[in-house]
């Protein structure tokens, strides 16, 4: 028995390594798949020879390889820590927010980034409840995840530069039928696409980035977009789509009114400028996306997008919390369904507390986490009175303010809640995600996207 699971164990690891989603790997478990049916360990169905693990077979690999912190039914303080967790109901609102915020907008699309959750079960929610069209992904890993769950329209907003990627990722729409889009900024590109595409026989919607001020990926607003568009247009197994002018790091310009005048003067200008480029060629482009948590309702009053790819909102974080919005007041317009539980690990005086949530558990990279308190049917609510301060690798310190050092009695193995600085990074740390309502767990998610992206 403990031989078989540890083979069984080693498998699940495999299967949960990027190139595992290809061939080799199911051969692998094909291989040893008659010792999988040992009556000591739990059920386990056979791998297909797809590229795309099916959903329930990927859950099953994970769930030996790294079990989960929580079961169905429990309450939210026997869950193991450091776990990630979502109220669900705060969720759930977040998701009937956007959907109507962008209400005056009826021409707009809504297109969640699944960057933010990495999990294809969140994103058929996204699709069957929150009004989204499909789903942005940033990594190949992520595509993955969202194809084996059956999502029906990716877009892989960001560019692919060898044959290996590209033929891995027209492989998955002939496999599993998804319509792909994908972003390009040199001609490059294009050839390993069209070379992906033909070769599995399928038609792939391919859409320029256009670099608005983030500096990053992307050809110059204007007449570039031109020679591009045309290598698109002259590729056999490609279809010209439109453009992309997405601004990074204006989400996080705290002032609202700073944030507005970069998306409807730098952004939708670059963008129209590209646009009015391609048109006086004799090249039609009616499509623009773009846009995020900070910005998306810019985007929709400039006119000039169609579609929008907002990812935070359905969690929030202590980054986006700290955008302002009319008078001055704090972001709000979602709440914080996403936060670390944590347990308190020691307690040397009542100004400091060790927990177990250190940088193995939370992302510093937009800064420290929030503390906060767990609030039924509200999410994590924010806390000033409490720091955290990094202990690192294992620990997270929390600093107790001299104000609240006698009201604050938690102590050694009572349970605390953080807000992540940033959603993404954080998610990506963690293989499951547990969702939580009333206090109580409901679900729990696989985070089949995380990883370095391959």
């Amino acid at each position: 028995g403990f031989d078989t699971a540890c083979m069984l164990k080693t498998v699940a690891h495999r299967l949960l390594q990027p190139s595992s989603y290809l061939r080799p790997a199911s051969a692998l478990l094909r291989s040893v798949q008659p010792r999988l049916d040992h009556p000591s360990l739990p059920p386990f169905r056979s791998l297909s020879m797809s590229t795309v693990m099916k959903a329930e077979e990927y859950a099953a690999a994970l769930n030996v390889a790294r079990p989960p912190p929580a079961v169905v039914g429990q309450v939210l303080n026997e869950v193991n820590t450091p776990a990630l967790c979502v109220d669900l109901d705060v969720m759930e609102a977040n998701m009937k927010a956007m959907s109507a915020s962008i209400k005056p907008y009826p021409s707009l699309i809504l297109r969640p980034h699944a960057k933010a959750h990495k999990s294809g079960e969140i994103a058929q929610k996204l699709v069957r409840e929150g009004g989204a069209v499909g789903v942005c992904c940033q990594k190949m890993c992520e595509v993955e995840e969202m194809a084996r769950w059956g999502v029906e329209d990716i877009f892989y907003s960001n560019e692919i530069a060898n044959q290996q990627k590209a033929d891995r990722f027209a492989q998955i729409g002939k496999e599993t039928g998804t319509k792909l889009s994908i972003l390009v900024d040199d001609t490059v590109q294009v050839a390993l696409l069209e070379n992906a595409a033909k070769k599995n026989g399928i038609n792939i919607d391919v859409i320029i980035e256009v670099n608005v001020g983030q500096d990053r990926c992307g050809v110059e607003p204007g007449a570039d977009a031109v020679p591009l568009a045309q290598s698109i247009i002259n590729a056999s197994h490609l279809t010209f789509k439109g453009i992309q002018a997405y601004q990074g790091w204006a989400q996080h310009v705290r002032d609202k009114e700073e944030r507005r005048a970069i998306i409807l003067d730098k952004v939708a200008g670059g963008a129209k400028a590209t646009i009015d480029a391609l048109k006086k060629a004799g090249i039609d482009c009616n499509f623009c996306t773009g846009g995020g948590t900070g910005t998306y309702p810019f985007e929709a009053e400039s006119g000039v997008f169609n579609e929008i790819q907002p990812g935070s909102y359905i969690f929030m974080d202590a980054d986006y919390g700290r955008n302002l919005v009319d008078g001055g007041r704090a972001f709000r317009d979602f709440g914080f369904s996403l936060f670390i539980l944590a347990e308190i690990m020691s307690k040397p005086n009542s100004g400091r507390a060790v927990t177990d949530a250190g940088l193995k558990a939370v992302s510093l990279d937009s800064g420290v986490p929030t503390a906060a308190d767990y609030v039924e049917g509200k999410g994590a609510v924010p806390r000033e009175d409490l720091t955290y301060k990094s202990g690192g690798d294992e620990h997270g310190i929390v600093i107790v303010s001299d104000e609240a050092r006698s009201s604050w009695t938690k102590t050694v193995g009572d349970r605390i809640v953080f807000i992540p600085g940033h959603c993404d990074p954080t998610v990506n740390m963690h293989d499951w995600l547990v969702g939580v309502r009333k206090g109580k767990v409901e679900k729990v998610f696989a985070v089949g996207g995380r990883g370095p992206g391959h």
